[in-house]
């Protein structure tokens, strides 16, 4: 109930410097965000007893790369960290005078539109939705409720859509029927695809902590995944065992628990967690067809799937001969062609 420097009885006694009176000192006189403003250094060398941080430690590690914390507490607690920095910085015990590199204000959960809080009543028990749906389910609705800087309202917190993706990566992993040392560039082209174009996105999402779009590739995964074990090449494609130890490194961010079992229904010791991810393959990042917009006045009038690399003349041939532009077209007559291969085709008529 008291700070270390309360144990220090001889210097907690005095006396009144007017009365005499013995009297004692107050040793709680700092705000408690002044008393954790310096624990980021302490954690670089935690077992020493000598002194409060390693200088040699700080210079190797420090300063942090990321500071994630709310708005609320930011303010104060940035606000010491920095000026307990600088103090050290100028007494010659650290090489650095900003703590830490970057700042991201996560947001706010609210509860029906207001902040919630413990007077007005409007809370949701953490435990509660942990005990019916557990912490990878959680972690991944928050994840994916929205950017990490937005405040998020519970209303768009789905802890059972979560659970239902959790539960579909998990049987994707069950599924797989081929060997853990399958060539997976003998498997599906598409699948692969899918999966190398993720390899390639993830890292730098991550870095950008657009978690949710990290979450919301991983449901285009696994989707495409039980899509080609259902109606596709099968369990036993090389590429759908690839797609599903992709989903289990990338998930690891977000559900360990669920991760670490697919991992081992894999096939595989160890943890995922400790497991590098994957290199994309560039070939299987180039686009072999995608989708042109044909318009007709403006208005859009048909979709053609094309080959990346079509020429403006083919492309153009193609848009006109589409039974859907020869209808849209009439009796009108094309006046202007403006091709932008391989997304737009848009005529003018009169």
């Amino acid at each position: 109930g008291s700070s270390p420097l309360g144990a220090a009885s001889a210097w907690m006694q005095t006396e009144d410097p007017e009365t005499g009176a013995a009297a004692q000192r107050d040793p709680d006189t700092m705000d408690t965000f002044v008393d954790s403003s310096w624990y980021f250094l302490r954690f670089l060398s935690p077992g020493d007893a000598t002194q409060a941080f390693d200088p040699a430690q700080a210079a190797r590690w420090a300063p942090v790369d990321f500071y994630i914390g709310g708005v609320e507490h930011a303010i104060l607690h940035l606000l010491y960290a920095r000026f307990i920095t600088k103090a050290l910085y100028d007494m010659g015990h650290l090489d650095f005078t900003e703590p830490f590199s970057s700042l991201i204000n996560q947001g706010m959960v609210i509860l029906n539109g207001a902040k919630m809080s413990k007077s007005k009543g409007n809370l949701v028990l953490f435990q509660e939705e942990l005990d019916a749906h557990g912490a990878d389910a959680l972690r991944v609705a928050l994840a994916f409720a929205g950017p990490v800087e937005d405040d998020k309202d519970w209303a768009d917190v789905s802890t059972t859509g979560a659970t239902k993706f959790l539960s579909r990566a998990l049987r994707v992993a069950h599924d797989v029927s081929s060997d853990p040392d399958v060539i997976w560039a003998e498997g599906d082209p598409a699948l692969r695809r899918v999966t190398h174009r993720l390899l390639a996105d993830a890292p730098g999402l991550v870095e950008q902590t657009k978690f949710n779009v990290v979450v919301a590739r991983l449901m285009e995964l696994v989707n495409a995944t039980r899509k080609a074990i259902d109606s596709g090449p099968g369990a036993a494609d090389p590429a759908v065992r690839e797609a599903a130890e992709a989903t289990a490194m990338i998930l690891d961010l977000f559900a360990p628990h669920v991760a670490e079992e697919m991992w081992e229904v894999l096939g595989y010791d160890g943890f995922v967690g400790l497991v590098t991810w994957r290199q994309a393959d560039p070939m299987l990042l180039v686009e072999d067809s995608v989708t042109t917009v044909v318009q007709i006045d403006g208005k859009v009038r048909a979709t053609l799937d094309v080959s990346a690399r079509i020429d403006a003349a083919e492309l153009e041939r193609l848009a006109r001969a589409d039974a859907r532009i020869v209808k849209a077209l009439g009796d009108r007559e094309v006046v202007r062609a403006v091709v932008r291969p391989p997304k737009v085709v848009s005529f003018s008529t009169r």
